[in-house]
């Protein structure tokens, strides 16, 4: 006899098969879920009928078996009840990594792990490795995700294993003959197709300061710098007066507010850009430019303009334009970026200041700093005060 297979997306009753899976799975039963990287074996660690049964889908009794499961949330927020306060690059981490095919691993205080095995009526060792670690992963699949939170976070960890010998790495749909293999090994299967990527999840060691790659998958340690960064993008005209100053007044808060040396921002994981809608490339920041973020303390004297392309555009994570047709030029090159796109000033276009004198600059440096704090705040990129 085999386990039902169910092609959730077909099934007709999308919202009642989430709800049937994760009943199953708070009565400690085993059902398999579709993530973006593989099929996984799913159930609550609280269960010892469900934790015996992914221990035997697991390998049995080997060095496997004294490895805690991987606990998989639905949001990144839940993750905090095992871990605490993650820190400033756990926060970052699991901000731009999550949901995604990367997991985590964490070092968890004593009292953290005290905490969360008593409130769980859990051994510390289900949850934490025997140096204090645990790994939590929170995947990018719209059903993995919709149990995990059906299950509810009170009821314990979800935590998958592998699913199957397919000798795909569980990346296939499922099949008649998965199904016969795992009959009494699993309740039910959910069927999503093929898994969206052909490796494993990526495995990264969070410390206090930097990361450490214990598993390449999905995404290599290039991808993974890439992904870890936020890159802020201002637009104007020419990149010779507005979008640089607000470049470089941006830089200036930042670095004042997390109390680092400008080029320190970038070990933080943020950039800054700026490009011209039309720019040529090379030219100098107008002279009264310069002299206007001067008296701020903001060096523009090196800046060099650069044309908008649209690998700046993909590379930004914030763009914000000086005027609407600015934000219309981004879009006619990526219409993708529409979600990320903003005129800086909510109430319509900066006005180009080219041939005014430095009392406008003035002016002009003064309205973009309080509109950048404005809009950093409202993005949490610099916490409201």
């Amino acid at each position: 006899m085999a386990v039902p297979i169910v092609p959730i997306f077909s099934s007709g009753d999308y919202e009642a098969q989430i709800a049937r899976a994760a009943e199953l799975l708070r009565s400690g039963r085993v059902v398999v879920l579709p993530t973006e990287t593989v099929y996984g074996a799913a159930g609550l660690l609280t269960h010892a009928d469900a934790r015996g049964r992914l221990q035997g889908l697991r390998g049995g009794t080997g060095g496997d078996a004294q490895v805690p499961f991987t606990a998989h949330v639905a949001r990144a927020e839940d993750a905090r009840r095992y871990i605490g306060p993650p820190g400033e690059l756990g926060e970052r981490m699991m901000r731009k990594l999550w949901p995604g095919p990367v997991a985590l691993v964490f070092d968890v205080p004593a009292d953290r792990r005290r905490a969360a095995a008593s409130e769980l009526g859990l051994p510390e060792s289900d949850l934490y490795d025997a140096a204090g670690r645990i790994t939590l992963r929170c995947p990018d699949h719209i059903v993995a995700s919709d149990v995990i939170a059906a299950v509810g976070a009170d009821a314990g960890p979800v935590v998958l294993t592998r699913a199957g010998s397919d000798g795909d790495g569980g990346q296939s749909a499922p099949t008649e003959q998965a199904a016969r293999e795992l009959d009494g090994k699993v309740d039910l299967i959910f069927d999503a197709g093929p898994t969206r990527y052909s490796k494993p999840s990526t495995v990264l060691k969070v410390g206090p300061d930097r990361y450490e790659v214990v598993r390449q998958g999905v995404y290599d340690e290039r991808i993974i710098e890439k992904l870890l960064r936020t890159t802020i993008l201002f637009v104007c005209s020419g990149n010779t007066c507005r979008s640089p100053m607000s470049e470089a007044l941006t830089r200036q808060l930042l670095a004042q507010r997390l109390g680092v040396p400008e080029p320190e921002l970038e070990r933080k994981g943020i950039t800054v850009i700026s490009a011209g809608a039309f720019a040529m490339p090379g030219s100098k920041a107008t002279p009264q430019a310069v002299d206007a973020l001067r008296v701020l303390g903001a060096d523009l004297s090196h800046h060099r303009s650069r044309p908008l392309t649209v690998e700046l555009i993909h590379q930004a994570d914030l763009i914000f334009t000086m005027g609407r047709s600015h934000a219309a030029a981004v879009m006619a090159m990526v219409p993708s970026a529409a979600d990320k796109v903003a005129t800086l000033d909510p109430a319509g276009d900066i006005d180009d200041p080219i041939g005014g004198d430095l009392s406008l600059y003035r002016d002009l440096a003064g309205q973009l700093r309080s509109l950048i704090e404005h809009r950093l705040k409202e993005k949490e990129i610099l916490a409201a005060e």
